[in-house]
């Protein structure tokens, strides 16, 4: 028997979580919920992995520490079930993302997809042909791209009618034919835009799936930020985990399995790399060295800004968008992503910021803000690149600079430090390859299971990949009800009837 896993006796626990990220926390709520004692084990002192808030600048900014919009939080099969909405205030911005632009009106993706279209010109009507569809079916398209991308559509038949029409965009917008249906720079800028949160060149398959994804909620479900900031996502989860019994141990990194107590069950919210640490002497050779070849992608330098006023952006609309993609035109976007993969940092990086104090006034002082951004930089990264990141922000409001109170860099190799999940200062758990995102994290019919009996790993790392959805966590757990507890149970139904 392996160490750290067995049977359990009286009063001991049925099953351990390494990781308090959301995947973690998904993981434990539904195995919690199907009446199994659970622990989770976390390395620092705060659960929530990716949905932290903390005061990185100046007493009284609250900053998010890695994700801070949340499309999936009302999207999400787990978060649907597990009624966040209810539980945590999510704030929607009127438009969900925009991509300002030089010398003209900015690109913006208003939550109305008709407003949409009709500030898109001519490229108005292509828009609405593009996402309509996948708007009106959007629950079917989120049920197909947070899939364990095993398991086969089921009814209704609008399911695999859906999972077709992505397929068919995907194909379109991730090959040299992704212009062809848009005229003008804004809405191919836009869609470049968007595409880049995969942190790839927009021009791939990956890339284009992740753009088309958060496109399409965007307009069907916004892309709220939580009032108080993203640890109201982790501290909801935890008080229902709490709520059912189950435990949290938090400052207590994990180096091994033998650093944990006896449990019928281990599901790891890891990385593969954490995965080898962990249990790496009692793996297979072969699983070993599959787990050693997984690719980890380019890094994130974060830059977090405490303002005494609001972002005077020169499109007034920008003033509405919760998240904006500070790249320029699709051609700037995707030239400097290129560079990111060719190993250089760009000199005008792409960056991602949010406005999160649009819409939530507890995140600063009465009439000051924060801006929390990123910058896509190089894996293992180390340059501190603020001055890039506030010489973008000024490229499109001009007199930021005046409104800058304090700055904090978090550089990518920083981020690897303050989460072992994000190797190299990567923040999607793994490089967002075609071959990655359909054998995460490596070829197998059941990513989440180990050969070990009862270790299973349920982090970003494995399918659907990253994002604040806890679906990783979710497929893991499923997959030790039915292996490990022998209980054929939908924890979905089981979160759900928690609530009723």
């Amino acid at each position: 028997m392996t160490a750290g896993l067995g049977e359990r006796s009286n009063g001991e626990t049925d099953a351990v979580v390494v990781g308090s990220g959301p995947n973690g926390l998904a993981a434990a709520l539904a195995l919690a919920a199907a009446g199994l004692r659970v622990e989770v084990y976390e390395a620092a002192d705060t659960p929530g992995g990716g949905t932290r808030t903390a005061e990185t600048t100046l007493p009284g900014y609250r900053h998010d520490l890695c994700s801070v919009a949340h499309p999936m939080a009302l999207a999400s099969p787990f978060y649907r079930a597990f009624g966040l909405a209810d539980r945590v205030e999510l704030l929607q911005p009127a438009a969900a993302f925009a991509q300002p632009l030089d010398g003209r009106p900015a690109a913006v993706a208003w939550r109305d997809l008709d407003r949409t279209a009709a500030g898109l010109g001519r490229d108005g009507r292509a828009w609405r042909a593009v996402f309509g569809p996948l708007v009106d079916h959007w629950p079917d398209l989120v049920d197909t791209a947070l899939s364990d991308q095993r398991t086969p559509p089921t009814t209704p038949l609008t399911k695999p009618l859906t999972a077709l029409r992505l397929l068919l965009r995907v194909a379109e917008f991730g090959t040299p034919a992704w212009t062809a249906r848009f005229r003008e720079p804004a809405a191919r800028a836009l869609l470049a835009g968007v595409a880049a949160h995969a942190i790839q060149p927009p021009r791939t398959l990956p890339a284009a799936g992740a753009g088309l994804l958060l496109a399409t909620l965007g307009h069907a479900v916004g892309w709220p930020v939580p009032r108080g900031g993203s640890q109201a996502i982790a501290d909801a989860m935890t008080a229902e985990l709490t709520r059912l019994g189950g435990r949290i141990h938090t400052g207590r990194p994990i180096g091994r399995l033998t650093d944990l107590p006896r449990a019928r069950a281990v599901l790891l919210d890891t990385s593969p790399a954490g995965l080898l640490r962990i249990a790496g002497p009692a793996l297979p050779e072969r699983h070993a060295r599959q787990l050693r070849a997984f690719r980890y992608g380019a890094g994130a330098c974060k830059v977090d800004f405490a303002l005494s006023g609001p972002v005077p952006w020169t499109d007034p609309d920008c003033a509405y968008a919760g998240t904006l993609h500070l790249s320029g035109t699709q051609e700037e976007t995707l030239a400097v992503e290129r560079e990111v993969a060719a190993g250089r940092h760009p000199e005008r990086p792409y960056v991602l910021a949010v406005q999160p104090g649009i819409v939530d006034t507890t995140r600063a002082p009465a009439g000051r803000h924060t801006l929390y951004t990123y910058a896509h930089v190089p894996h293992g990264s180390t340059l501190d690149v603020a001055d890039a990141v506030t010489a973008q922000v000024e490229r499109f409001a001009p007199g930021f600079r005046d409104l800058v109170l304090a700055r904090h860099t978090t550089t990518a190799a920083d981020l690897a430090r303050y989460n072992a999940n994000y190797v190299g200062g990567d923040i999607s758990a793994g490089a967002m390859t075609l071959r990655q995102t359909v054998f995460r994290p490596r070829p197998a019919l059941d990513p989440y299971r180990t050969p070990l009996p009862g270790l299973y790993l349920c982090s970003a790392s494995t399918p659907p990949g990253p994002g604040v959805h806890g679906m990783s966590g979710l497929h893991a757990a499923r997959r030790a009800l039915r292996h490990t507890f022998h209980l054929d149970a939908d924890p979905l139904a089981l979160l759900t009837g928690l609530r009723t």
